[in-house]
């Protein structure tokens, strides 16, 4: 048995996203099919037909920007029941779509973001997040940046705990065919020239697999476990505002983190949440060569 860590990124432009975030969705092999099979039927429920059809993809973006929340305030009365219709006329024609179909869409669209967590934490499923300041420092080096080594950490943690049974999987929307063959060979080197990189590989394959988003559910609850916890976890130390509206939905997110303990700092319970807050990506020996 093993567990796929579907891994997905937000706010990477440095546009308008408070945080940098790399997040990853583990599930368990056996139970991934059963849960695809969940939020098709989710999309079904909400939508009408699947939104994904064709070239549509649940991303983030889509389904929880601002104008999707200001269109569910929109001054029209429609029934809970009228939902589904009202929101699949407004997939199959945009152009034809009325103030009634346009609430529908946004109502349909939040349903289905609450349906997607629910249906996580019924399959047990783990969020993780590395959640980078966007003035962060970048490696000058080929090494593993940081916001990676510390989810691969993570991950190491959680199959730790569950007695080394199962084996991790690396899945990540496919990037740009250069960019992937550098982060390939940054993780190959991470894991074979590094010590802590050599032990956890036991348990995590130091094999990325590259995907397409629009074509792999994990990727994109990924993309928006990534795009809640830009917009909205936060610590106090993650205190960059936060969109209020997004607030039930995160939540969800943080109910899905996985809390590991480990002897820390001369502390035997020390509490490695699966979401981290990075403020330098640079690996280790960058930052201690200054």
């Amino acid at each position: 048995m093993a567990y796929f860590l579907f891994i997905d990124e937000s706010g990477q432009d440095h546009r308008e996203s408070p945080y940098e975030v790399l997040a990853g969705i583990a599930i368990l092999d056996s139970d991934m099919w059963s849960l695809v099979s969940a939020l098709h039927e989710a999309e079904i429920r909400a939508f009408g037909r699947r939104y994904s059809n064709g070239t549509s993809e649940l991303k983030g973006l889509k389904l929880l920007k601002k104008k999707v929340f200001q269109h569910a305030t929109l001054n029209v009365d429609i029934g809970g029941e009228e939902v589904p219709a009202l929101a699949r006329a407004a997939l199959d024609d945009g152009a034809k779509a009325g103030v009634r179909e346009l609430k529908a869409l946004a109502i349909a669209k939040m349903n289905y973001v609450a349906d997607v967590f629910n249906i996580c934490a019924r399959f047990r499923c783990k969020a993780f997040a590395s959640i980078v300041e966007t003035n962060a420092q970048s490696p000058a080096s080929e090494g593993l940046r940081k916001d990676y080594a510390y989810l691969f950490e993570r991950f190491y943690y959680y199959l730790e705990d569950r007695g080394g049974r199962e084996q991790g999987i690396l899945v990540f929307d496919e990037l740009e065919k250069s960019q992937s063959h550098v982060l390939i060979n940054q993780t190959h080197r991470y894991f074979k020239d590094s010590a802590t990189g050599r032990l956890r590989s036991g348990l995590v394959i130091p094999e990325p697999f590259f995907v397409h988003s629009d074509l792999t559910t994990g990727i994109q609850i990924a993309d928006l476990v990534a795009y809640l916890v830009s917009w909205g976890f936060r610590t106090s130390n993650i205190d960059k505002p936060a969109r209020k509206e997004l607030e039930p939905f995160v939540q969800q997110v943080a109910a899905l983190r996985y809390k590991a303990v480990r002897e820390r700092n001369g502390m035997s319970d020390f509490a490695i949440w699966s979401f981290a807050h990075i403020t330098d990506l640079r690996p280790r020996f960058e930052r201690e060569d200054q």
